[in-house]
């Protein structure tokens, strides 16, 4: 199935400067060769109004800020939108200074058809602070039409040619940029709609205007192939958002790593990788109070390439961060990658969760406790119980342990150090229970370059409901005391 979805961001000279102006009551206007390309509702409110000069602007609304157009900030924003929905199809194009072109014919089945499809661009855009507005159509110069349609409530999604075609043939012919060069002629001749212009005689619409505009109107049909330059990603990632205010909370610097994060998880979709280590780089002041970036880094159990599992693992490192200084830019890079792992092959899922459920749960504990907080055991080759195990990293490798004895008769958790039971009637007591030998003894002794030469004879007791415990009766001492050194589960 043909179906491509075109992205128009419907106001990327305001969202270039001010990401956040929606959720604001922001009163500035945005202005091209000194007049007003773009201004926010509360600029129109006060009188200004798309195309108006600089000094009429001042005049009427001397309150409204005037900015100056940056367009290397919005061509940075378009990019960064196209390398964000990389994650949904490798076919990924720039129609022109605001559209981005996503040929999703074969993600449909992946992403649970159209709508859901649609929907999870949608998002995706709106994380990265981006407004838009959506076409979707089985050709790509129809989808840019119906994106670009005037009205809130105009249909603008279809799968068949043959709606495309109504839908289509309704539109003004304003609307396509290939008819402006002839567009006097065109009213002076009555033809207003795309209807109109495919009812002319297409011979003396040849001869009488240029080839792109039959090129164009085929191609918007499905009658005519269309051909487009995909993005191509960048060898390595390395991101940075220059901000316009000074930040000082983490919660500001979350929303940036936010849109970092989207195009991050685009990119090693496209590269086909996953990442095992994540910098966030936080810039501060130049100049005379110059001081060297923050650097946080996150570190995984597992390689990863999704942007909300990224994400997730920000916000809890930030969570807990502290700033030291304003933030004026912000910067992801990934410089550790590896190749994808390949998808399950099993039909059912593995009880339990997987592996990969496995290495999230840690890298969250890692995230909100802290590296140091979270380790995994070692086992250890040696009799005595108290050295039978070591801790290590949890997000280190596992070292290969030596040969272990046979499996041993041992409580889950032991105590440290072992607690002093009382005796009733020559019995261990715990917890106002004579206990019940079981089993034993078993005579473990110290080793000879232990500080302390110690032998103890270990019992497994029970109480009078069943729970069992792992004691130990000295046997050098002079009265030989008990201890409780071990719970089993």
């Amino acid at each position: 199935m043909r179906l491509w979805i075109a992205a128009c961001l419907r106001c990327l000279p305001l969202d270039a400067l001010r990401p956040h102006w929606p959720h604001e009551d922001l009163a500035f206007a945005v202005l091209d060769q000194e007049r007003v390309a773009a201004l926010t509702p509360a600029a129109r409110q006060a009188g200004v109004r798309p195309g108006m000069r600089r000094a009429g602007a001042a005049a009427i609304a001397p309150e409204v800020e005037l900015l100056a157009r940056d367009a290397q900030a919005e061509a940075e924003a378009l990019q960064g939108a196209a390398l964000a929905l990389l994650q949904y199809t490798p076919e990924v194009a720039l129609a022109d200074d605001c559209t981005v072109l996503l040929n999703v014919g074969a993600s449909l089945m992946f992403f649970r058809g159209p709508r859901a499809l649609g929907q999870r661009v949608a998002a995706t855009l709106r994380a990265l602070d981006l407004r838009v507005t959506l076409g979707m159509a089985p050709t790509a110069a129809g989808a840019w039409l119906l994106a670009h349609r005037p009205g809130r409530r105009a249909p603008r999604r279809t799968l068949t040619l043959p709606t495309l075609a109504r839908r289509l043939d309704a539109l003004p012919l304003a609307l396509l940029p290939q008819a402006q060069a002839r567009r006097d002629w065109l009213d002076d001749i009555g033809c207003r709609t795309l209807a109109d212009l495919r009812a002319l005689p297409r011979a003396g619409l040849q001869r009488r205007s240029a080839p792109e505009l039959l090129q164009a109107l085929d191609a918007a049909y499905g009658q005519a192939p269309e051909l487009y330059r995909w993005i191509e990603p960048p060898p390595q990632f390395a991101r940075r958002i220059e901000l316009t205010d000074y930040v000082e909370h983490t919660d500001a610097v979350l929303a940036v790593a936010r849109r970092l994060a989207e195009q991050l998880g685009g990119w090693l979709s496209a590269r086909q990788l996953a990442v095992r280590r994540v910098v966030l780089s936080m810039e501060h002041e130049r100049g005379r109070h110059a001081r060297p970036p923050t650097e946080m880094e996150l570190a995984l159990a597992q390689p990863v390439w999704q942007a909300p599992q990224i994400l997730n693992l920000l916000r809890e490192k930030l969570a807990r961060f502290t700033l030291e200084a304003p933030v004026i830019a912000v910067a992801l890079l990934a410089p550790d990658t590896v190749e994808q792992p390949a998808a399950s092959t099993t039909l059912f899922p593995e009880p339990g969760g997987t592996a990969a459920d496995h290495a999230r749960l840690l890298d969250l504990l890692v995230a909100r406790l802290g590296r140091g907080q979270v380790r995994h055991a070692c086992p250890v080759p040696d009799h005595r119980p108290e050295a039978a195990n070591a801790w290590g990293d949890a997000l280190a490798p596992a070292p290969r342990p030596g040969p272990l004895p046979a499996l041993l008769d041992r409580p889950f958790w032991l105590l440290d150090p072992p607690l002093p039971l009382k005796l009733s009637g020559h019995r261990p007591q715990y917890g106002g229970q004579a206990l019940r030998l079981m089993r034993g003894p078993e005579r473990i002794e110290s080793g000879w370059w232990d500080a302390a030469l110690t032998v103890r004879d270990y019992f497994v007791a029970e109480d009078e409901a069943a729970a069992r415990y792992w004691i130990y009766r000295e046997r050098d001492a002079e009265h030989a005391r008990w201890f409780l050194h071990g719970l089993y589960a």
